[in-house]
């Protein structure tokens, strides 16, 4: 499956943002969606994920609370609505596909290209 992460760009602390992530290609039923974030200097981390279904929804502790991990799967899309954005959030974003919900990168076959979001102070 490919994916095209968008929605990025320049925002002030407090702010809210959403990301989409567009899924095409091959047949990509019973896939998870991810959502990772790499700052400069930083590895990069698992932020949230969601379920085929919906139904389960993961964070990272420095997001519960704020971000909000959603899908359409009528439209192949999911979303990575980020609200209180504060400047540490600042990193590139990826959305990636797996068959499994997890937050280790290397479970994820299917990466977005990423999209910058910059938090200013």
């Amino acid at each position: 499956v490919q994916l095209q992460a968008s929605g990025g760009g320049l925002v002030q602390a407090g702010d809210s943002l959403r990301l989409s992530c567009a899924a095409s290609g091959r047949a990509s039923s019973n896939y998870v969606m991810g959502w990772f974030r790499q700052a400069p200097g930083k590895e990069r981390e698992f932020v949230a994920g969601i379920s085929w279904s919906g139904g389960v929804r993961e964070y990272v502790a420095s997001v519960k609370g704020r971000f909000i991990v959603s899908r359409d799967n009528a439209k192949n899309t999911a979303f990575l609505q980020m609200n209180s954005l504060k400047p540490e959030d600042t990193a590139v974003y990826y959305c990636a596909a797996a068959r499994v919900l997890a937050s280790s990168a290397s479970v994820y076959d299917s990466w977005g290209q990423g999209t910058l979001v910059t938090v200013s102070s």
